[in-house]
């Protein structure tokens, strides 16, 4: 299989879908690899290590593209990009196709088979998902303490306190991968954290761990009301795999939250946690609505690329060489792959994606 590796376009986005060592066991299995030139140099990887290792290095994308079976990258492909797809050809990479209508009929239209990491399940589990989930929680807590400083329109509390001063407090609402990260970070600095969640399991875990050191809540309206009215800080970390993220930060909360609290919506590439949401870019990352500061970043994990690629390739690439090896249609027995799959054949095959656009 021909493979091949565009350099990424989104705004601030360094990071790239196959890594050097990636790339080798591409090589070694014995599929033709294509790199766009320049394309790792966001992560710390020259093209030389690519082209000694055996990979082509091809100095356009739209030549990678045309001459590519599969497509590996790290986001969505951009409008810009659209016309870039092929006919039936596989496109493996982060989609977040909730949010984004536009390109989940594209791929149906151009007739793309697309198999989304974020949607990948192994035992009830995201393992594509889950070390950019790692980076964006801890990430999250960094993000918030450097905008709670009052030159960002923060409202000036350390988040850790200090002897005879009040800690900040921070409310993690959702205690999957991305909220037990930020809530070891938050924990960490020295922070008064709550973390509130549906399944009491996941909490009960957060308690056993870290003991006194977290409050944990059972997710209804009034103890998010209550929590994020009183918080500093609310990192949103709820995740419905390929479904829209439920607005749980009301409106009429803001009127009430403390001035300068800070909400880092982590899960904004699904829509975000409130109707303010936004998506918002590593240089200008921060709003305001009313006397709260938004924080919209749709990949934080590519602000720290070389960490982030590293990561994501060590778990990207068992699936991707199923894919090379076997072909789509013998890959796509493994239902770990077929969880995946977003669109085939014309079709959207996702059920969340079908409920919200039909197939």
């Amino acid at each position: 299989m021909i493979v091949g590796c565009v350099k990424e376009i989104k705004k601030y986005e360094f990071r790239v879908g196959v890594t050097p060592s990636a790339a080798n066991e591409y090589v070694r299995n014995g599929h033709k690899v294509l790199i766009e030139t320049g394309a790792g140099l966001g992560s710390g990887f020259k093209d030389e290590a690519y082209s000694n290792l055996g990979c082509e290095i091809i100095k356009d994308a739209a030549t990678v593209w045309s001459k590519s079976d599969m497509i590996i990258k790290v986001k969505e492909p951009l409008v810009s990009e659209f016309h870039l797809l092929k006919e039936n050809q596989i496109l493996y990479t982060y989609l977040h196709l909730a949010s984004n209508k536009p390109l989940y009929d594209e791929l149906k239209r151009k007739n793309v088979t697309s198999i989304a990491y974020e949607t990948i399940e192994l035992n009830h589990t995201l393992p594509c998902l889950e070390p950019m989930s790692m980076v964006a929680g801890r990430l999250s807590i960094l993000e918030a303490a450097k905008f709670s400083q009052s030159f960002y329109g923060g409202n000036g509390v350390l988040l850790s306190g200090l002897p005879g001063t009040p800690k900040a407090k921070i409310t993690i609402i959702g205690a999957g991968t991305v909220g037990q990260n930020a809530c070891k970070i938050a924990i960490g600095i020295g922070a008064d954290v709550t973390v509130i969640d549906l399944d009491v399991k996941r909490l009960s875990q957060l308690e056993d761990l870290y003991s006194s050191k977290v409050k944990t809540l059972y997710s209804n309206e009034e103890n998010l009301k209550k929590s994020i009215i009183d918080s500093d800080i609310v990192i949103g970390a709820v995740l419905l795999p390929g479904d829209k993220t439920p607005k749980l930060i009301k409106d009429e909360y803001l009127d009430s939250m403390k001035p300068g609290a800070v909400i880092v919506d982590v899960a904004i590439d699904q829509g975000g946690i409130s109707n303010h949401s936004k998506v918002t870019y590593h240089d200008d990352p921060i709003y305001k609505v009313k006397d709260v500061l938004f924080y919209g970043v749709a990949n934080m994990p590519g602000a720290v690329p070389k960490t982030s690629s590293i990561a994501l390739s060590n778990v990207t690439l068992k699936y991707g060489l199923e894919i090379a090896n076997k072909g789509i249609e013998k890959a796509l027995e493994n239902p770990v792959i077929l969880t995946g799959l977003n669109t085939k054949d014309g079709l959207g095959t996702y059920p969340a994606l079908i409920h919200l656009f039909g197939a």
